[in-house]
């Protein structure tokens, strides 16, 4: 779902900024992961026991570098909102970790559009370790531990 008359291609391309983050955490590449986002940009987790965590986008990203088990994000149902340099993408995920469903809940990704493409310059997301509905992805594809 778009605003304004950059409709399609941008909505796309917001989705695959995303997508792109969760690749570089999987890989465990903070170079990528750097690339994706605006390094001073804010990221925000709100858990189910009602804590809230904060930090940078770029301390996010130079911890990808130090994790151990292999990770996998995957979101369904992305809304995108696009208007001229800004852009919205609201999506359910579930993570796992080795392989394991560890929680899932709702992705905010504030992106602005620069010179090098569309860059993630906020998330907020909720953590959600209980009542996981199955997600409409099926199973996850099997993973080796690293």
């Amino acid at each position: 779902m778009s605003c304004g008359a950059q409709a399609g291609g941008d909505d796309q391309a917001v989705i695959l900024r995303v997508q792109a983050l969760f690749d570089a955490m999987a890989a465990h590449d903070s170079v990528a992961a750097t690339a994706l986002v605006i390094p001073g940009g804010r990221l925000m987790v709100s858990r189910a026991n009602g804590t809230l965590s904060n930090s940078t986008l770029g301390e996010f990203a130079a911890r990808l570098a130090t994790a151990k088990s292999p990770y996998l994000e995957r979101m369904w149902n992305p809304k995108v909102m696009v208007r001229g340099g800004i852009a919205v993408l609201w999506t359910e995920y579930d993570f796992h970790t080795a392989g394991k469903l560890t929680h899932c809940g709702i992705d905010s990704f504030q992106l602005v559009k620069t010179a090098e493409g569309w860059k993630i310059s906020s998330l907020a997301y909720t953590v959600e370790p209980t009542g996981c509905a199955p997600s409409p992805l099926g199973s996850p594809p099997s993973q080796s531990i690293k």
